[in-house]
């Protein structure tokens, strides 16, 4: 008897700490969870020529911008081309170059591009792109792009028939681009700074405002709104370089966020995060199926009656319904439960979408319904 009463005391300890570890929320770094406002990348875009292709280039006269585009070109190196001259070419194509320029890149570093095909080429597999200007919003040229280009995929054609594996009217240039120009970035006002949450919850502003005053003096931080938390800061840029390494270091636990379930109604699928409930219902759902075949018979007249041969078609329309019985669902306190439950329902995505839609609907399934 008294072993037996150890035994269900060890049990119920393993599955009170059993408990408490599920119960315990991942810290995350202030740095995962908040950006400084104002530092941030800059997007730029060019339009460029890419040569050396093997015949896999624009049809230039379906693209007559990529003619133009190399006439100009060629004129400014000093090549003049007679005006009226049909130019045939196959391994040209015109593309559109982006990157992303990252916060305090300085003049001579470098960065990947992407570059893509902006007309009818078939591949840009083995072709190099031509120094190429990058303009931001302002108009301004703050880089350079040049280089080889890189397709993931391959392709090819023989007797009618084709073989293409991944996407090859696109590819990237490892360290294409050089910055010719920085982009001016004020880190905060003259004695303070803002953190900006990815994800508004006023929970979580205040934990990070209460890590950064414990990490330093009382009244350091202090949250504006649901996103935004004030931080006073050192005036010189060394101490506040030094400053902001240290608080971007720090670990918050922030508050579980609003239950959400994500539906792309394009692909079927379905994703939703730990918050998410349910509450008891039931649920009946039948599979329906159409077919519709066609079935072709030749109609052969008589001899000597001066009929033609015709094609009768004979059409069949066959409709199925698969079995529909209510299923109940219990009430679901977290995700786990939530997912055996809906498993139970033996029902694909997309029919799985139509229940949650109806869930919501009917207040069972506690969660915000998002269909993208």
């Amino acid at each position: 008897m008294r072993q037996a009463t150890r035994m269900c005391v060890w049990m119920f300890c393993a599955a009170s700490l059993s408990l408490c570890v599920l119960s315990v929320a991942h810290a995350e770094r202030i740095k995962d969870l908040a950006t400084v406002a104002g530092v941030r990348n800059n997007q730029l875009v060019g339009y460029g020529v890419v040569v050396g292709l093997d015949g896999t280039g624009d049809q230039t006269t379906q693209a007559p911008f990529t003619t133009q585009s190399l006439i100009n070109m060629l004129g400014n190196m000093g090549v003049t081309i007679p005006p009226g001259t049909s130019l045939q070419l196959k391994n040209v194509a015109a593309v559109m170059v982006t990157m992303q320029l990252p916060p305090f890149a300085q003049p001579g570093q470098q960065f990947d591009i992407n570059v893509s095909s902006m007309a009818n080429a078939k591949s840009l597999k083995g072709g190099t792109l031509l120094m190429t200007p990058l303009k931001g919003a302002d108009g301004q040229v703050y880089a350079v792009a040049q280089g080889s280009i890189i397709v993931g995929g391959a392709g090819g054609q023989a007797g009618g028939a084709s073989v293409t594996v991944n996407h090859l009217s696109a590819g990237r240039v490892p360290a294409g681009a050089i910055v010719e120009r920085a982009v001016p970035m004020q880190v905060g006002q003259e004695d303070t700074l803002t953190y900006e949450l990815g994800t508004s919850d006023f929970g979580t502003a205040q934990r990070v405002a209460d890590v950064i005053n414990q990490a330093n003096a009382a009244g350091t931080a202090w949250p504006l709104d649901g996103r935004r938390i004030q931080v006073r800061a050192p005036a010189t840029a060394y101490e506040r370089v030094a400053f902001l390494g240290r608080i971007e270091n720090l670990e918050v636990t922030p508050l579980a966020g609003a239950a959400r379930v994500i539906v792309n109604s394009r692909t079927g699928s379905v994703v939703m995060n730990q918050a998410v409930t349910l509450q008891e219902c039931a649920v009946a759902h039948g599979n329906l199926s159409v077919s519709v075949s066609a079935n072709p018979q030749v109609s052969q007249p008589n001899a000597l009656s001066g009929g033609q041969t015709t094609v009768v078609e004979n059409g069949t329309v066959d409709i199925k319904q698969g079995g529909g019985g209510l299923v109940r669902f219990q009430a679901g306190a977290n995700l786990a439960e939530v997912v055996k439950a809906l498993n139970s329902v033996g029902a694909n995505p997309l029919d799985l979408i139509n229940i949650l839609q109806a869930m919501k609907a009917a207040g069972a399934l506690r969660a915000d319904l998002e269909v993208i």
